[in-house]
């Protein structure tokens, strides 16, 4: 008995082994654009949620404010996240941050060549309407299949909304390697808007 008790014990900690060898090769992964988190808070799960990671590299949570994510890991993340939220409770709050959605994977049952996003291109497009993509597609391969923008746009200015949320993106800065902005991978919806250039601007 005490033989099959050792050998069941075995193989639960050769189980436990692989799971922590999957949490570490998480932790190693550099955040990006787009990539969604999973957050829990057990303190208060009010706060229990999925965030994007935005454009401009950062998460936002209440109590918490933005947090920089891009390039970081989400042991990281998951550290500052602690600390700014510990003020809010009488005791260090026990945070756990997850990658739910890696920003490239493609839904489970369909290919990258069958699954397609609509997104659509407002203002100072040279194409402007609505742009049939494969999952994946980050802005700059968008502008790339509008073909760019008219004289007339306004490139530091353009808005990526999605939903109730919108950023701003300066593609000068994408252009020049200053913002990383370029690499967000658009969803379903997402809507560009190019304004029109001001007289001086």
């Amino acid at each position: 008995m005490s033989r099959q008790i050792f050998t069941l014990c075995a193989g639960v900690l050769a189980l436990l082994a692989s799971f922590a060898t999957g949490a570490m090769a998480q932790d190693g992964y550099r955040l990006r654009s787009g990539d969604t988190l999973r957050v829990e808070v057990l303190e208060d799960p009010s706060l229990n949620r999925a965030v994007l990671v935005a454009p401009d590299g950062r998460i936002a949570l209440p109590l918490a404010g933005g947090i920089p994510a891009a390039g970081r890991t989400l042991e990281a993340v998951q550290g500052e996240l602690a600390s700014k939220l510990a003020p809010n409770f009488a005791a260090p709050p026990t945070v756990f941050v997850a990658l739910e959605r890696q920003r490239d994977i493609v839904p489970s049952g369909q290919s990258a060549k069958e699954a397609v996003i609509s997104v659509f291109v407002m203002g100072e497009a040279t194409r402007p309407g609505k742009l049939d993509l494969t999952p994946g597609t980050t802005v700059l391969q968008a502008f790339a299949q509008m073909g760019g923008f008219s004289k007339f746009a306004a490139t530091k200015r353009i808005q990526l909304r999605r939903g109730a949320q919108s950023w701003t993106l300066n593609y000068k800065a994408i252009e020049a390697g200053t913002s990383t902005a370029g690499d967000t991978v658009l969803a379903e919806g997402d809507v560009l808007v190019i304004p029109q250039r001001k007289l001086f601007e």
